[in-house]
């Protein structure tokens, strides 16, 4: 039995399936924003879709049609899981369609209870807190597919400002007092809650260029800049490693900092990797395991000095679930350089604010990320991958050096821009670049909003669980002889 409300005018099923269709399309064009920019847009017109899709007679509808939009939208974007889990990849898929139909389903049970004026106040809240659960705080965290992402950097949104999820808060925003607004008198006129978000919006953009106008004291000083070479390199034999580097010292004379992918090692740093920066007065940065015992051990970035001694190691963070992939990291620290402190996190610990936010809260000025991404995986999997370090350098306002194994190896300076890029796949293709570190890095707005959005959310699921289980307490007690 529903003990909600309907809604004065739900959906119907063919409305309901041309928002879905509408939602579906506007998300797969707008992740085509890596080749066409503009694209990015579109997203806008995902979140209006499925906001729409909210207006359902019952919850239970509404969590259906959620869940079909996030199945359609998931399950292409991450096809690559049927090659890397098989059968298992449908599974995936629903789990990450789940937090639509979550949203959905959250939303309509607001509108239901408490009317649209109040709930289109509350759905922001509602997506933001589901987005940052479903991304850094439970077991299977997958941050991808963020509306986001879809923005490489804040030239056409404000991500140095507000964040990944502050935009997706906006989005949602935007879609969810656009549809719900009822008119002011007179006729016609805009609606007033739509007049105070308009408002709002307007101020929160002001806002932002102004937080970003400060931000650049950060470069007021840069320190002196730093050259820093790559090679993609995928399972290579170690007798090839010293090789490989004297090309591409021979290429990048210049740069004072090489950089191998993730477990370009099957153990600790060899000799002839530490002869080879002692010889050459380098810097490496390689990916290799540092055992505990036999079978155990940490996925593991080994920094080796000048002098031919592994002078910092950073183990990855969060090692990726259901893959034999480490222990997790006891620490986090930074790599205090000669160039200013450098953070160092491993493939998909880019992806997690948590992991970062730390780095930069002990004063990373630039990320060095090498990376594990299987070429068999396809290039989808790793376009997708590459629109993460965009992001986050645009949150910080600090520079990434990311080197995959198999592309898509990036350079993003301190703005989220691209300076230097490797094609997919690319065996052996060299990246290089120079970057400028800043004073400091800065977390975004969205790193306390974001937090809070869960907390609202688990207190409005708790007081409709609630509202709902005391209704049906009265009923029985009114139909009890």
């Amino acid at each position: 039995m529903n003990f909600l409300k309907p809604s004065a005018t739900p959906l119907d099923w063919k409305k309901s399936l041309l928002w879905l269709a509408l939602a579906v399309s506007c998300f797969h064009l707008a992740y085509t924003s890596l080749k066409f920019p503009a694209a990015g847009l579109l997203i806008f017109g995902y979140a209006f879709g499925l906001v729409q899709l909210i207006d359902q007679a019952s919850v239970r509808r509404a969590f259906y049609f959620g869940l079909a939009t996030g199945f359609l939208c998931a399950a292409p974007q991450c096809f690559f899981f049927w090659k890397i889990f098989s059968v298992a990849a449908i599974v995936l898929w629903l789990v990450l369609a789940f937090w639509i139909g979550l949203f959905t389903a959250i939303s309509c049970g607001c509108i239901q209870r408490w009317g649209k004026i109040k709930a289109m106040w509350l759905i922001p809240f509602i997506w933001t807190g589901l987005e940052y659960f479903r991304s850094e705080l439970y077991y299977l965290k997958f941050s991808w597919l963020n509306v986001g992402y879809v923005f490489p950097n804040y030239a056409l949104f404000p991500l140095g400002s507000y964040g990944m999820f502050g935009c997706g808060f906006l989005i949602i925003a935007i879609a969810s007092f656009s549809s719900f607004a009822k008119p002011s008198k007179p006729a016609n006129s805009m609606p007033i809650s739509l007049q105070v978000f308009l408002v709002f919006f307007c101020f929160a953009i002001i806002f932002a260029f102004f937080l970003q106008i400060l931000s650049a004291a950060r470069f007021e000083r840069p320190n002196p800049p730093l050259s820093i070479a790559g090679i993609q390199m995928e399972f290579p034999s170690a007798g090839i490693l010293s090789k490989a580097l004297d090309k591409a010292l021979k290429k990048n004379p210049a740069a004072q900092i090489f950089v191998l992918s993730e477990y370009t090692l099957e153990g600790a740093v060899p000799d002839s990797l530490k002869i080879w920066c002692r010889e050459h007065s380098r810097f490496l940065v390689v990916g290799g395991k540092d055992f505990v015992t036999n079978d155990i051990y940490y996925n593991t970035a080994f920094v080796v000095g000048t002098n031919g001694e592994v002078v910092f190691k950073q183990a990855k963070s969060v090692p990726i679930q259901f893959f034999h992939d480490g222990l997790p990291a006891p620490k986090q620290n930074v790599w205090n350089s000669p160039w200013g402190k450098i953070g160092i996190c491993i493939c998909y610990d880019l992806s997690y604010t948590r992991v970062t936010d730390e780095l930069v809260r002990q004063g990373a000025q630039l990320l060095i990320v090498p990376t594990m991404d299987v070429s068999e995986w396809g290039r989808h999997q790793h376009e997708l991958h590459s629109r993460v370090a965009p992001v986050r350098a645009a949150e910080y306002g600090i520079p990434i050096f990311r080197l995959a194994s198999s592309g898509i190896s990036q350079a993003v300076n301190g703005s989220g821009n691209v300076i230097a890029q490797t094609r997919f796949d690319g065996s052996a293709e060299i990246l290089a670049a120079t970057l400028r570190l800043p004073m400091r890095g800065a977390l975004p707005l969205d790193r306390w909003l974001a937090p809070f959005c869960v907390g609202v959310t688990g207190f409005i699921t708790a007081a409709l669980l609630f509202l709902a289980w005391k209704e049906k307490c009265t009923t029985r007690t009114k139909q009890a002889p």
